[in-house]
C-alpha cells in the first residue's frame, strides 16, 4: 500500500505543506534527544580527571617518578655507565659495599660483603708488608671479602630447577619460547644462595667480547691477569663462534668458569679474594659500583639460548640481582616498573647521621626494615613541561628519580613569582639546594686532525701547536658565567678546572685554583679574559677571522650533543653556537639521542661534544682519569671522550692514584691540572647545583648523586599523598557550566524556529 502523501493533490489548490502523523511525532523525539544531551555529556565527564595513573594509584604504596627522554641503554652491571640506567641498577644488584646514607663525607658501609675488608700488602715475592709501606714497594694488595650468608636472588627461570635439581630451562631448542616475552612469563622460577663466585664471574665478564664492558680497560690495568685474560677469553670466543652466521643475534654460552683468573677467586664459598697490582687506595671505592655487582652464571647460560636475543631477553633488559627490587615491566622508552624482591632479606633503616637529619626526620624510621615501598614506577618524560606539570600536581613523588638538579628549575620559577612561591611553600616542594660532585664540560676529540691532535703520526707537532692555541681560544670564548645567568635552572659555579669542590686537590675558588689559559685572578675574583685574546689565538691558529690563512674556507666544526634538540634543549644549543661564533667559528649541530651519540664516540666520528660527568666515588682520581690516556673512548673504549693522551699526564697519573690524601698527592694533582689547561682538551665548563625535586610525603629523602641505592631507604605517606591528589587537583566545573549553558541556549532557539517553521505555510502564513 502507497504510503500518505504529505502534499496535497486537489485540482488547482497549491501545494501546501501538511505533515503526517509520523511527522508530527519526529519533533518532539528530536527535542527530547536533544534536552537529554546536556545530561549525557555531564554524565561523561563525571569520569574523567588529569590524573595520568589508574583511579586508585595515589592509595597503593607505590612510588611515581619520571625518567629523562629514553629507557635505560644496559641494566646488566658490565656494560652500565649511564645516569639513566642507574635508577634500576643501583635498586636490582648488591655490589659488596655501599655509601652510608646520612653520613657526609661519604663513608663506606658493607651490603653484600659482611664487612669492608682493609687490604694487605706483600712484595714481589710474596712477602707481606706493614700497612703503611710506601707504594714502591708494594707489589699486590690482597683484599679479602667475607660474603654474607643466606642472600639469595630474585625469582627467575635462569635459577629454576626440577626435583632432581636439573635446571629447567637451560637446554631450550629453537622454537622452545614461544610466546614468552618476559621472564616472568615462565612457568617456573627459582632462586638459589650468592656466594662468592658469583662475584669471580661478574669480574671475569669484564673480559667479554659479547657486550660493551667500559671498565674493562681500567679494571685490566689493576686486577692481576685480567689483561691476560681478556686475550684469552677474545680467543676462546673466536673458536665458539668460528663457523656461525656472524649476523644471528645467537651466540652459543662463554662459559667464564672454565678459564681461572689469577686475580679473583673464592677460596671459601662466602670468601672473594682479590688481587690488585700495587697499591691502589681507590679500589675499595669501585667495589661500590654495579661493575662488581654478582652475576649468577645461570643468566648468561639461558640468556643465551636460541631465540632470546631477538626478544630482548637479555640482562640488557632483563637483570637478575639480589637487591631489594626486580623488573617486572619494561616498555622501552615509555615505562618501567619495578616490585619488591620477594626474597630480599630485608635490612635496616641507619639510626645515625649528620647534625641536623634527627630534626629533618630523616632518623625517624632507625632500625626498621627496609625497603618501605612496594613498587617504583618509572615514567620516560621527552619534554619537561608536562613532567613539571606532573610534579606540581603531585602525581610523581620525585620527579628525577637519578638526577639530583631538577629542584632548580623550581627554586628559580619561585624567584620570579610570589603566587609561584606561595604555591610551592604550601604544597612542601622538597628543593633543598647544595653542592655535589659533578660536572658538565664541552670538549675536543684530540684524534681529530683539526681540533685535536690527530691519529698518531698525522699532524706534526707545529700543526698540534696551533690546534691547541684554537682550543684555548675557544675555551675563552665559551662564557659559562653567562651560561648560569641566561639558564638558571640548569647552571652552576664556573670551573676552573677537572676537580670539583668537595675534592680533595681541588683549589676552585682561590687566587692558586685560577686557570690562567680562560681567567686572571682580579680584585679578589676570577675574571675571564677578553674576546680580543681568543681573536689573537685564532689568527696565530691560522683562522684570522674564522677563516683559513691559507685556503680562505670559513672554519666548520661538528657540534655533537647526547640529546634530541627538543623545544626545552634548543636554546642551549643555540646559546653554544653563539659562544663559537664571538670567534667567527661555525658550528653544525648534530644533536642525537644518547644512544647514537655513544656510538658516535666509539667509532672518533666527533670533533666539538658536551658531556656530564657524576662521580663514581669521592676520590681526585674518577675526575682525573676521564683524561688519562689508556682509558680513551675511541681506541680502548674507556670513558675519556676527548681521547686526550699526554705521556706526562699519563706518568704523573700513575704516581697520584697511588697515594693517600696529603701534600704530596696535593702537587701532583696540580702539575696534571696544569697539564690539561695548557692543552686545553676541555673547555672545564662549570660544576652544577644540586637541588633534587620531592613532595613533602616522601619520607627520608636526602639526595646525593653518589647515592644511587636510595629506593630502599624511601617511605611514602600514602594517606597525605591521596589528599593532596584530591586538593591539588579538584575539579573546575564553572567551563563545562557554561558550555552547557550556552548549548541549552542554542537548542532553545533552534527548537522555537523549528516550530516556527512547521506552523508556517509555503506563502510564509503561520498557521494556527
Amino acid at each position: 500500500m502507497r504510503q500518505p502523501t504529505s502534499i496535497s493533490q486537489r485540482p488547482g489548490a497549491r501545494p501546501r505543506l501538511q505533515p503526517t502523523q509520523p511527522r508530527a511525532a519526529a519533533p518532539w523525539r528530536c527535542a527530547l534527544l536533544i534536552w537529554l544531551l546536556p545530561l549525557v555529556t555531564l554524565l561523561l565527564t563525571a569520569g574523567c580527571n588529569n590524573n595520568p595513573w589508574p583511579r586508585d594509584a595515589a592509595g597503593a604504596n607505590t612510588l611515581y617518578t619520571a625518567v629523562i627522554e629514553t629507557s635505560p641503554r644496559h641494566l646488566d652491571p658490565t656494560a652500565s655507565y649511564w645516569n639513566n640506567d642507574t635508577p634500576y641498577t643501583y635498586q636490582i644488584y648488591e655490589p659488596p659495599y655501599g655509601y652510608h646514607y646520612l653520613k657526609r663525607p661519604f663513608v663506606l658501609v658493607p651490603k653484600t660483603a659482611a664487612a669492608v675488608a682493609q687490604p694487605r700488602y706483600v712484595d714481589k715475592k710474596g712477602q707481606p708488608l706493614p700497612d703503611d709501606a710506601p707504594a714502591e714497594q708494594v707489589a699486590e694488595s690482597i683484599y679479602d671479602v667475607p660474603i654474607k650468608t643466606g642472600i639469595r636472588y630474585q625469582p627467575h627461570p635462569a635459577l629454576a630447577t626440577d626435583a632432581q635439581g636439573r635446571y629447567r630451562y637451560h637446554a631450550m631448542q629453537p622454537g622452545a619460547l614461544g610466546e614468552r616475552r618476559t621472564p616472568l612469563d615462565f612457568e617456573h622460577q627459582g632462586t638459589r644462595e650468592l656466594v662468592a663466585e658469583d662475584f669471580v664471574y661478574a669480574i671475569k665478564r669484564h673480559a667479554t667480547t659479547r657486550i660493551t664492558a667500559p671498565i674493562y680497560s681500567t679494571f685490566a690495568e689493576y686486577v692481576v691477569g685480567l689483561k691476560e685474560y681478556g686475550k684469552l677469553v677474545k680467543s676462546e670466543d673466536a673458536k665458539l663462534r668460528r663457523g656461525l652466521d656472524a649476523a644471528s643475534q645467537d651466540k652459543p654460552f662463554l662459559d667464564f668458569r672454565q678459564w681461572p683468573l689469577a686475580g679473583a677467586s673464592a677460596p671459601e664459598k662466602h670468601l672473594l679474594r682479590i688481587r690488585i697490582k700495587g697499591k691502589y687506595p681507590q679500589w675499595s671505592y669501585w667495589m661500590q659500583m654495579t661493575f662488581l655487582a654478582p652475576v649468577p652464571w645461570e643468566a648468561d647460560a639461558f640468556y643465551a639460548q636460541p631465540g632470546m636475543a631477538e626478544r630482548a631477553l637479555t640482562l640488557d633488559v632483563w637483570p637478575l640481582g639480589t637487591g631489594p627490587y626486580m623488573m617486572v615491566e619494561f616498555v622501552k622508552d615509555r615505562y618501567h616498573v619495578m616490585k619488591r624482591n620477594p626474597h630480599y632479606r630485608g635490612e635496616p633503616y641507619p639510626c645515625e647521621g649528620m647534625p641536623g637529619d634527627k630534626e629533618a626526620g630523616l632518623l625517624a624510621d632507625c632500625g626498621k626494615t627496609m625497603p618501605f615501598v612496594d613498587t617504583i614506577v618509572s615514567s620516560v618524560e621527552r619534554e619537561a613541561v608536562p613532567m613539571r606539570g606532573k610534579f606540581r600536581q603531585g602525581f610523581y613523588d620525585i620527579e628525577v628519580f637519578e638526577r639530583t638538579d631538577t629542584g632548580m628549575d623550581y627554586r628559580v620559577a619561585m624567584q620570579d613569582s610570589e603566587a609561584v612561591r606561595s604555591e610551592y611553600l604550601d604544597k612542601g616542594f622538597r628543593l633543598d639546594r647544595g653542592s655535589d660532585v659533578n660536572s658538565f664540560f664541552i670538549g675536543f676529540n684530540m684524534l681529530d686532525a683539526v681540533i685535536g691532535d690527530g691519529e698518531p703520526g698525522v699532524n706534526s707537532a707545529e700543526t698540534q701547536a696551533r690546534n691547541r692555541k684554537l682550543r684555548q681560544a675557544i675555551s675563552i670564548a665559551i662564557d659559562w658565567d653567562e651560561y648560569s645567568k641566561v639558564f638558571p635552572k640548569k647552571g652552576g659555579d664556573t670551573a676552573m678546572s677537572p676537580l670539583p669542590p668537595g675534592i680533595f686537590g681541588s683549589r676552585e675558588g682561590t687566587a692558586e685554583g685560577v686557570n690562567p689559559v680562560t681567567h686572571v685572578w682580579k680584585d679578589g675574583k676570577a675574571q675571564r679574559r677578553p674576546i680580543t685574546e681568543a681573536k689573537r689565538l685564532m689568527a696565530e691558529a691560522g683562522y684570522p677571522n674564522g677563516r683559513d690563512a691559507k685556503t680562505g674556507r670559513p672554519l666548520v666544526l661538528n657540534y655533537d650533543y647526547y640529546a634530541p634538540a627538543t623545544p626545552e634543549r634548543k636554546p642551549e644549543i643555540d646559546w653554544v653556537v653563539r659562544q663559537f661564533a664571538k670567534i667567527d667559528i661555525q658550528l653544525e649541530v648534530r644533536a642525537t639521542d644518547n644512544n647514537q651519540f655513544q656510538d658516535k664516540v666509539r667509532k672518533g666520528k666527533y670533533q666539538v661534544f658536551w658531556l656530564g660527568w657524576n662521580a663514581d666515588y669521592p676520590d681526585a682520581e674518577n675526575f682525573l682519569f676521564l683524561l688519562y690516556g689508556p682509558t680513551g673512548k675511541t681506541r680502548f673504549d674507556g670513558e675519556n671522550t676527548s681521547n686526550y693522551a699526554s705521556a706526562a699526564y699519563d706518568k704523573l697519573f700513575v704516581q697520584m692514584k697511588t697515594l693517600e690524601d696529603g701534600p704530596q698527592k696535593q702537587k701532583l694533582i696540580d702539575d696534571m691540572v696544569a697539564l690539561v689547561r695548557e692543552d686545553a682538551p676541555w673547555t672545564m665548563g662549570f660544576f652544577p647545583y644540586a637541588s633534587a625535586a620531592a613532595q613533602q610525603w616522601v619520607h627520608n629523602f636526602k639526595s646525593a648523586i653518589l647515592i644511587r641505592d636510595h629506593g630502599r631507604y624511601l617511605r611514602l605517606d600514602v594517606p597525605a599523598r591521596v589528599a593532596a591528589h584530591t586538593a591539588w587537583n579538584k575539579p573546575v566545573w564553572w567551563p563545562l557550566i557554561l558550555i552547557v549553558a550556552v548549548l541549552l541556549l542554542l537548542i532553545w532557539i533552534a527548537r522555537n524556529h523549528f516550530r516556527k517553521r512547521e506552523r508556517t505555510n509555503a506563502r510564509g502564513e503561520v498557521l494556527a
